[in-house]
């Protein structure tokens, strides 16, 4: 009977945990087992609290329904029946409704807030947006006096400029009544046709005035437009200016060297020369690498045993400097037969550079030696090859002598093409109008130069640096270096 009683109990309380549905209360309601409304411990009452917690809230209406319980509509957890009083259900239900009472009104208190807080701020919104609009029509009706008003004072100013204007030379006064307008082409083109014009009278009043004097117009006849011819005369006129600036000391060897003297640098150029001719060098290669030497000498001494690295140095970076295709620094090494490494001959070009301050273009001797052969060139109804050999030969053999740093490039230049003259054609006056106006030098002032010339072409000191010589002798060259006069020059001063 014990055993049946517990069973019975067994099966009342899985009934009373199992879900609750519509069909199972009606035959619990039949059958008289209907489960308790409230739950049976403290312990589900907390659990029954958390999960409403976690659920989202119901209305107060659903609250309020009777006959519905937290316990009706989740799976409640197996848990033991344990009896209790009704009076503390009783009051444990009463709180409950208390706590939900509570929650209804303030609710019901937070709503009627929220809603005056709504109203209060459309209040305030209306309020804003009738003071904008009072602001907007205002500053409208602002801008549109200021607007009448500068209508206003642009036509009285109209008005105060119309008899200012009428001042003013019409084209019906000045008889331009029938002009037609012209297009802009033509416009355009009529500017060009002015310069055109003027550039033709300009060349014609200049070789008008060449032909008065006697000049030839050795930039008239050139149209290839390599040869600059337009911009030669300004050209030179620069290159006079600056070989003043870019001039070496004359007497570096007695102020500054005192380890180096005339015949080692006359040494080492005629060295040099020959490399020129090793790597077929360009011959303004060799006169900037003799400029930068002797501009490197005149501010910085040197020890002998460097000089030939400076040498080198300076005729690679000469070479760098006018070469298309320029030797590499190994291959100057390998000229000295590996006396100095690559690491000496690039930490000395950089002392070069940086004590020259990267001033390279000078003007030497051959670059008015162009020129200049360009004017002789034009007493001859056909260019003469041997006055140009003879006349770069006599300038080459300045580059050795020492003596010859007192004397201008340009001066240089002019006494070798005198001498050049003189030495190919005695029946004739080496110097006329055309190479005076274009070398700027005067037959008096080439005097002490052409004298100093004439003894290093006859060799009169008994040098032995033959470089020079031996270059022009080859056919090549018309072997020109054989060739004196045979009258001496002092005949002409």
């Amino acid at each position: 009977m014990r055993l049946a009683n517990i069973k019975h109990g067994s099966l009342h309380l899985e009934e009373h945990n199992m879900r609750i549905t519509r069909a199972r209360a009606r035959v619990s309601g039949s059958s008289g087992r209907l489960p308790p409304l409230h739950p049976s411990t403290k312990q589900d009452k907390k659990h029954v609290l958390g999960a409403e917690s976690k659920r989202p809230k119901r209305s107060a209406s659903d609250e309020n329904r009777p006959g519905t319980s937290s316990t009706a509509t989740g799976v409640q957890p197996k848990r033991k029946a344990v009896l209790k009083d009704m009076t503390n259900v009783l009051h444990e239900n009463s709180h409950m409704n208390c706590k939900n009472g509570s929650k209804i009104q303030v609710k019901k208190g937070s709503d009627k807030r929220n809603n005056k807080a709504k109203t209060a701020v459309s209040v305030k919104l209306s309020q804003l947006q009738e003071k904008g609009k009072e602001d907007i029509a205002d500053k409208v009706k602002k801008v549109k006096v200021e607007g009448s008003q500068e209508i206003s004072s642009g036509a009285n100013c109209k008005e105060d400029m119309l008899p200012q204007l009428s001042r003013y030379v019409t084209p019906a006064q000045c008889g331009l009544v029938h002009l037609v307008p012209v297009k802009r082409s033509s416009c355009k083109a009529i500017p060009l046709q002015n310069v055109m014009k003027k550039d033709e009278s300009k060349v014609c009043q200049k070789q008008e005035g060449f032909a008065n004097l006697g000049i030839a117009d050795i930039d008239s006849k050139h149209k290839d437009p390599l040869m600059c011819s337009l911009y030669a005369p300004d050209i030179y006129n620069n290159l006079h200016a600056i070989e003043f600036d870019r001039r070496p000391s004359f007497d570096y060897l007695e102020k500054l060297q005192l380890d180096i003297n005339k015949g080692m640098r006359g040494i080492l150029i005629d060295w040099l020369v020959e490399v020129s001719e090793e790597y077929r060098l360009v011959p303004d290669t060799l006169y900037l690498t003799v400029n930068l030497i002797d501009r490197f000498l005149s501010e910085n001494y040197i020890e002998k045993q460097k000089l030939q690295l400076l040498g080198v140095t300076c005729m690679l970076i000469a070479s760098k400097f006018e070469e298309i295709c320029a030797p590499r620094v190994e291959e100057f090494c390998f000229i000295t037969d590996n006396t100095y490494s690559k690491e000496e001959v690039i930490k000395m070009e950089s002392r070069v550079l940086n004590l020259l301050s990267f001033q390279l273009a000078s003007p030497t001797t051959k670059k008015f030696l162009r020129r200049f052969i360009q004017a002789a060139q034009a007493s001859y109804k056909v260019p003469s090859v041997e006055l140009e050999f003879m006349a770069n030969y006599l300038a080459e053999l300045t580059l050795v002598d020492y003596g010859f740093l007192k004397f201008l490039p340009s001066l240089t230049a002019a006494s070798a093409v005198f001498l050049a003259r003189w030495t190919l054609d005695q029946s004739n006056h080496p110097w006329n109008p055309t190479l005076e106006h274009y070398t700027r030098y005067k037959v008096s002032e080439l005097r002490t130069t052409v004298f100093a010339l004439q003894e290093l072409q006859m060799n009169t000191s008994g040098c032995t640096l033959n470089a020079i010589r031996e270059k022009y002798r080859q056919p090549k060259f018309k072997s020109v270096a054989t060739l004196a006069a045979s009258k001496p020059v002092q005949s002409l001063f």
